[in-house]
């Protein structure tokens, strides 16, 4: 390819994406779903994060069935001030006591509810949020009410398998991660720093 057809290609694309920039006029906060098979939902989550973390944003995180164990973005994130609330029963399936695990799940909900109703907070992040619907252990028309009157400036990110149809209706940006091939299938455990 010529340098004249390439500038000319390159100038196209430009001008295609210049529109779009020129177009997307609107600023508020949009709702963020990380879902799917596939690792890497919470990383997307986190990395996030940090990048507001990174621009002086306020960030607070919920993590539903993650336990107490050491977390690597607790480790560096509680220092620079983002608030964690941790559904201290850890993953369902240990406890296998659904009372205990709705309880553990309603008592986290109210720290994500005063989250979601925060305006000091730019961003929120629900880990791991879809199982508690799925599993009804937190209803769904209460967590579709506390995102839609959330301040309107917040940001908020879901993660989490087999998300609800009707919060992927609601979501501004959905990802979904699909797995292609995983080191644990090879039978190489989990590793602090890689899988949390």
């Amino acid at each position: 390819m010529s340098d004249e057809r390439y500038q000319q290609r390159q100038q196209r694309l430009k001008d295609k994406v210049d529109a779009r920039v020129a177009a997307a006029q609107e600023e508020r906060g949009i709702i963020i779903v990380f879902t799917g098979n596939g690792k890497g939902k919470t990383t997307a989550a986190f990395g996030t994060a940090t990048r507001a973390v990174g621009h002086g944003k306020n960030v607070a995180v919920v993590q539903f069935i993650k336990g107490n164990w050491p977390n690597g973005e607790r480790n560096l994130l509680e220092p620079h001030g983002v608030e964690f609330q941790v559904m201290a029963s850890g993953f369902t399936w240990d406890t296998q006591d659904r009372a205990a695990d709705t309880a553990a799940c309603l008592e986290v909900w109210q720290h994500a509810r005063r989250m979601l109703a925060d305006p000091a907070l730019d961003m929120v992040i629900l880990d791991e949020l879809t199982y508690m619907v799925a599993y009804d252990y937190l209803p769904l028309e209460m967590v579709l009410e506390a995102l839609r009157a959330r301040p309107l400036t917040q940001t908020v990110i879901i993660t989490g398998r087999g998300c609800h149809r009707d919060i992927l209706e609601i979501a501004d940006t959905v990802s979904e991660l699909r797995p292609l091939k995983h080191a644990f299938d090879a039978g190489i455990k989990a590793q602090p720093g890689i899988d949390y």
